[in-house]
């Protein structure tokens, strides 16, 4: 363990600017969100969680995955591929987490994203302990925790006007070399532990038994009524650090044009619609079983791990205060049944 204090931090964070294009969260309106700094200024970290994961610097929300040419000797095309070196700093643990879990679609053994994973070779995570988790954080829930380091290069944990600083990977390791960091002495590796003993979580989901009841209750009628609050806005998954559902266009004039991925959302009617009319999402019944199905049970189908991990943006973020938690509480009462239909 390491120590940093405050007054070093903004110009560690210069330094970084001159090497990476640094990511980091700001103050913007009346909420937090990651954003690409030119000074270490500009960086605010007395905050709870931002409104948006830093999930969009390595998936932005519409990128240009190539351009391309019409000419006399055929069609000429230029790949998009991001080779900048990049620093995220300051996310919190359950944000590094969800990066794990992206890992999964983006690189697996039927399908490697280009434009994913040069940008998560050449990204660094730094991250910051949570003093004091969100009431609508439930981290612990999903495996995680406010001090968890997983996936995690650096971890930065608040002690007052200091930093304590735990290298997680050789890439950590190599962003600090040039500080020539003190090692933490006892009294400030007590104070990190009493501060990461103090930041409870003040609520918790049982997941257990969940997937065995998911399994089975496909046509069950709890979907009639679970989904009539949700208005389909898709504020859940625009805020959700593992959402990755995206579509493709083209956008061209003349001789050229470029083909974008933007993200999407199985919470749009649009998300399923087929070119005949058919729409085998019809309702908002079954766009909103497919979003839990996705999260709890499919996602753990294909890769043995949950597609949530407690940062409680949905619920802070929704419009009528539909509560995950809440949900997945009803389906745990449920009396399972086999499905019938």
């Amino acid at each position: 363990m390491l120590i940093l204090n405050q007054d070093q931090l903004a110009n560690w964070l210069n330094q970084l600017t001159d090497t990476y294009k640094v990511f980091a969260p700001v103050k913007d309106g009346d909420h937090y969100t990651f954003k690409e700094i030119s000074s270490g200024n500009q960086v605010t970290l007395n905050y709870t969680n931002t409104k948006v994961p830093p999930k969009e610097v390595l998936f932005p929300r519409s990128e240009k995955l190539f351009c391309y040419r019409q000419e006399n000797e055929g069609i000429q095309l230029e790949e998009k591929i991001d080779e900048s070196k990049k620093v995220i700093f300051g996310l919190r643990p359950c944000d590094a987490k969800g990066f794990l879990l992206l890992d999964n679609v983006f690189n697996n053994d039927k399908y490697q994203d280009p434009y994913y994973l040069n940008r998560r070779k050449n990204t660094i995570l730094v991250g910051l302990g949570c003093n004091q988790p969100a009431t609508t954080c439930f981290c612990t829930s999903l495996g995680g925790g406010p001090f968890a380091s997983e996936g995690l290069d650096i971890l930065l944990v608040d002690i007052g006007n200091r930093y304590v600083v735990e290298v997680v990977t050789e890439k950590g390791q190599e962003l600090l070399s040039g500080l020539n960091l003190p090692a933490a002495e006892p009294e400030a590796q007590e104070a990190a532990r009493k501060v990461k003993e103090e930041a409870a979580l003040s609520t918790s989901i049982n997941l257990d038994g969940l997937k065995a009841k998911l399994d089975v209750i496909f046509y069950d009628p709890i979907w009639d009524l679970i989904h009539e609050k949700c208005l389909g806005c898709a504020a859940c998954t625009y805020s959700c650090p593992t959402c990755h559902c995206f579509d493709i266009v083209d956008e061209a004039e003349g001789k050229e044009g470029c083909r974008i991925r933007n993200w999407d959302a199985c919470m749009f009617p649009l998300f399923t619609l087929h070119g005949s009319g058919h729409n085998p999402r019809p309702t908002g019944k079954e766009r909103f079983r497919q979003r839990v199905m996705h999260k709890f049970k499919y996602f753990v189908d294909n890769f043995n791990a949950v597609a949530c991990v407690g940062c409680g943006r949905c619920i802070i973020n929704c419009p009528v205060n539909l509560d995950i938690r809440e949900v997945l509480a009803e389906i745990q009462g449920l009396e399972v049944r086999s499905d019938k239909q």
